[in-house]
């Protein structure tokens, strides 16, 4: 009986070692595998600032040896870091898959806003960024004049995501005038009628006085006889003829 359990004991363990060694072979062969070829894919809405192209470039550029190189020698992470410093980027994940296939999927940023001076035209993209325009595809956003800086950027990407997010500010609000006293003007795309926004501050509220006033104005039609909607006062919406 002593022997029986003996013998069963040392084919567990001969099993048990086939196992790691079938293990570490096949991991071994699989680190030791080459790049088959690189895939693109693409999440989100966004797909179009930037072309598959132009992200297999960059991967290609920064892989040693190029196709020839063995997973087990690519530094992924590299990879992802210099993806996401595109400027057309907002995230990437490269892996390799079992088949030797290195794919980059990747997030392509979000603009919400166009900034246009007499010296330069850029994206704000939705987490406040400024991100380049592109050769590929122009998004229909707001545009945005006057001067951005350090003291507005970030209470107007606020703004700005809240417009994104709104189907009815994003069908209507078509541009943003920043003022030298740092007030907002706004300008809707089917109406001649300026609205006097007033600071950043209680953007919100005025927001929804302004989709309240809309709305039951253009019930009895009278938008079309307004030159300027007042939403400074956050209790109160002002029209002038």
């Amino acid at each position: 009986m002593k022997r029986i359990f003996n013998l069963t004991n040392i084919r567990l363990i001969l099993m048990f070692g086939l196992v790691i060694f079938l293990f570490s072979f096949t991991s071994k062969r699989n680190e030791q595998r080459k790049i088959a070829k690189i895939d693109v894919v693409f999440v989100g809405e966004n797909n179009l600032f930037i072309k598959s192209e132009t992200v297999n470039k960059l991967l290609i550029e920064n892989m040693s040896n190029r196709l020839a190189i063995e997973k087990d020698n690519l530094d992924l992470n590299k990879l992802e870091r210099i993806l996401d410093s595109n400027a057309m980027i907002d995230e990437s994940d490269v892996f390799v898959s079992i088949d030797g296939v290195l794919k980059a999927v990747v997030k392509q940023k979000t603009p919400v806003a166009r900034v246009v001076d007499e010296f330069d035209s850029f994206y704000i993209d939705y987490k406040g960024s400024k991100m380049p325009l592109s050769d590929n595809f122009t998004a229909r956003v707001p545009l945005v004049s006057g001067n951005v800086n350090g003291k507005n950027e970030e209470k107007l990407a606020q703004l700005l995501r809240v417009i994104y997010e709104d189907d009815f500010l994003k069908k209507n609000i078509i541009a943003i005038q920043i003022m030298p006293n740092a007030s907002l003007k706004m300008f809707n795309r089917n109406y001649d009628y300026q609205i006097d926004f007033g600071s950043l501050r209680n953007f919100e509220t005025k927001f929804k006085n302004y989709k309240a006033f809309f709305q039951k104005a253009v019930l009895d039609s009278t938008l079309n006889k307004y030159k300027k909607i007042d939403l400074r006062f956050t209790k109160q919406v002002v029209c002038t003829k």
